[in-house]
């Protein structure tokens, strides 16, 4: 975000008749990030989206029979300047998210995959509600994005022990015609991106593949094609995942499928997160968690898929 002395200032007032608006304007205020400068006047740097956020809250507020205004103000120096960013310092919040990532790292080896995916969700969460708030980074931003790449990889050998790493190649368009009837092999115990690629392979790519389940990458024969494992025929390039990396290859642009593979991307790695990302997670948890057997777990999960894709077909965003 650009430092600049440019701020936004919400002053609101609500009757103390009812508890009920007040806890909603704290809650949306809290939400925000908003620095308090005094009771009833909020602060926040002037972008946009908080002009937007403020404008809604403040005819909000005098819907519910309150008083508010939405004032733009400039600090009057540079030293107020640097007050009013200092009201925004979350370096103890990362503090807390580092102690508690920390924490978590040490009962991973003591946890069910049920508990440690449920762990990993809710840290996620809190690290995403903290980023979204955090206007001016500084070390200790810097500090907790190291501990929880540390954090996610240590997850990753528990959920998903060789998760490959991102590569860096050129992803030629292939003929769907000339991968017709192949062995496509994989790790065993698969998670999100392997599912769904083996899903998209057998629904969009080659209908009658074989899939090998791999306890090794290594073990992979050399007449099969190999996916989601270092130096695999298609894996994580650059920035997309192996879902992504199938799309690309063989030109699989529908918007539907573009969709899933960002819903793919952000449970395999994170980032932006899409609003099905919850629930689709916590049903595929619970499923791997109770189906030990690779193939009925991808058949379980192909049903999850196939819903997803009707529901996205027919609801384009």
């Amino acid at each position: 975000m650009n430092k600049s002395s440019s701020w936004l200032l919400l002053i609101a007032s609500l009757p103390t008749s009812s508890a009920t608006p007040r806890m909603r304007l704290w809650r949306a205020l809290k939400s925000l990030g908003c620095a308090p400068l005094r009771d009833g006047a909020y602060l926040l740097p002037n972008t946009p989206i908080h002009t937007t956020a403020f404008v809604e809250l403040a005819e909000q507020t005098n819907a519910d029979g309150g008083q508010a205004w939405v004032v733009d103000m400039s600090a009057r120096s540079g030293s107020d300047d640097a007050n009013f960013q200092a009201l925004f310092d979350r370096s103890n919040d990362y503090v807390e998210l580092i102690t508690a990532l920390n924490q978590a790292r040490k009962q991973l080896s003591t946890q069910t995959q049920a508990e440690v995916t449920k762990t990993f969700k809710k840290l996620r969460k809190e690290r995403e509600a903290l980023k979204r708030v955090d206007f001016f980074p500084n070390d200790a931003s810097m500090a907790a994005v190291a501990a929880w790449s540390d954090f996610e990889d240590a997850t990753n050998t528990v959920l998903a022990p060789g998760e490959p790493s991102m590569e860096s190649r050129h992803i030629p368009l292939l003929n769907i015609g000339d991968y017709q009837g192949r062995v496509w092999a994989t790790r065993r115990n698969p998670w999100v991106d392997r599912l769904a690629s083996a899903w998209l392979i057998r629904r969009f790519i080659d209908s009658s593949a074989k899939l090998l389940w791999l306890d090794k990458p290594e073990n992979c024969p050399k007449d099969a094609l190999g996916f989601d494992f270092d130096n695999a025929a298609f894996t994580h390039i650059d920035n997309k995942v192996t879902f992504e990396v199938l799309l690309a290859s063989f030109g699989l642009e529908q918007p539907a499928l573009v969709r899933m593979g960002a819903l793919v991307h952000y449970l395999d790695e994170g980032g932006a997160q899409p609003p099905e990302a919850s629930g689709v997670e916590s049903v595929l948890a619970g499923l791997r968690e109770t189906v030990q057997n690779d193939d009925q777990l991808l058949a379980m999960a192909s049903s999850l898929f196939d819903g997803l894709l009707s529901t996205f077909e027919k609801n384009p965003q």
